[in-house]
């Protein structure tokens, strides 16, 4: 969590988000992770304090904050067990495509309500037959005067019953020689005709967090909501891309080092055998060799955020850091439920949900395995 980039600023934004959500979220989580939900006015009351976009400029709602903001963000979210509700995706994630690639009247007429929680973004890249072959997409959009008609369904949405704006990745064009020169980014605003949404997804983990399938049934949506230039989509999403997998690594790293912390504690506090199970050598060195992975891990992801911050090209370290990062966080979560022993199984302690929870880290956002196919394709092997 330390690292030369945080200030005394940045300390008092982080106890201030992180008292916001002890107020606000943490005593609901249970309740919401039940109902499989969380509601709207939650982001509402996260856009009220400032904790939605905060990079954005002020015109547009933000205050201009720097990179390392949304890092204590998503990280505060983890520590206090409320990373379901995913504010880093709709902030570090979704919004920047509208930042960057947006018209200005586009993002005159979106990002303020992003800043506010009036919207709530999502993307839709996933398909049934196209998950880590986002060159495979097949939901299509025909021009039509001026509208574009979708046609097609996405799959695995985070936010997908919640959002009311969709960055929706489709094929355009009478169709070009090479499969990425015809990906298009629309948004698709709830209430487009043609634009429906399938159950809210059971799922391992992240019950709270909505994730839905979209269906696009000769929707009707402006022309004016494209984003960025047609037929450059793929390349909008591989810049894009950096960031995305930069922020889950975050979020994995983070998890990792709260599970570690309450496994300590709980360590110390059970006792075996006359005494307490931290003092026996096998549990000492199983919570050594967890916290020397975690450490390394913090360690790769501060430079990494470092060199974000400074515009550096860290495609093939955030990369190898997302795989890495995500199964070590896998590793800790076992073996912390394994110190737990049978209380660890159970829901009524954080441990069990933090390791359901932690399980798909290492597939969204790109899978540990595409991970190292990017890597091994950088040096050339």
């Amino acid at each position: 969590m330390s690292s030369g980039f945080y200030g005394e600023e940045h300390r008092i934004f982080r106890e201030t988000f992180n008292r916001f959500l002890q107020r606000e979220v943490v005593p609901h989580i249970e309740e919401w992770e039940r109902e499989g939900i969380i509601p709207k006015r939650v982001w509402r009351r996260l856009g009220d304090e400032g904790f939605l976009c905060p990079w954005l400029e002020e015109r547009y709602g933000g205050v201009g904050a720097g990179f390392e903001y949304s890092v204590i963000i998503t990280e505060e979210l983890a520590y206090t067990g409320a990373h379901t509700l995913m504010g880093y995706l709709h902030s570090d994630i979704v919004a920047p495509y509208i930042h960057t690639y947006g018209s200005e009247a586009q993002k005159e007429k979106w990002l303020p309500g992003c800043a506010s929680g009036e919207i709530i973004l999502s993307i839709a890249m996933t398909e049934p037959g196209a998950g880590s072959d986002l060159a495979a997409i097949r939901t299509r959009a025909v021009r039509s005067g001026d509208y574009y008609i979708i046609n097609g369904q996405k799959t695995f949405i985070s936010n997908g019953i919640n959002s009311n704006l969709v960055v929706v990745a489709c094929r355009t064009g009478s169709g070009s020689t090479s499969p990425k020169k015809g990906i298009s980014l629309i948004c698709v605003e709830e209430g487009s005709p043609g634009f429906s949404r399938g159950r809210n997804l059971d799922k391992m983990g992240f019950w709270s967090q909505d994730t839905a399938e979209l269906f696009f049934d000769d929707c009707r949506v402006p022309v004016s909501n494209l984003l960025g230039k047609e037929g450059e989509g793929f390349y909008h999403m591989m810049e894009k891309l950096q960031q995305e997998r930069l922020v889950l690594t975050i979020l994995s790293q983070a998890m990792a080092e709260v599970m570690l912390d309450m496994t300590i504690r709980y360590c110390k506090e059970r006792k075996a055998f006359g005494q307490s199970i931290s003092s026996f050598q096998h549990n000492a060195f199983k919570i050594v060799d967890m916290a020397t992975e975690i450490e390394i891990g913090r360690t790769f992801l501060n430079k990494l955020i470092a060199d974000h911050m400074a515009q550096k090209n860290i495609v093939k370290k955030v990369s190898m850091a997302k795989a890495w990062i995500a199964e070590m966080a896998n590793r800790v979560a076992y073996q912390c439920v394994q110190l737990y022993g049978g209380y660890g199984y159970m829901e009524e302690y954080r441990i069990c949900r933090f390791a359901r929870d932690v399980r798909v880290m290492p597939i969204f956002g790109g899978t540990t395995e595409i991970m190292k196919r990017i890597v091994g394709k950088i040096i050339d092997l």
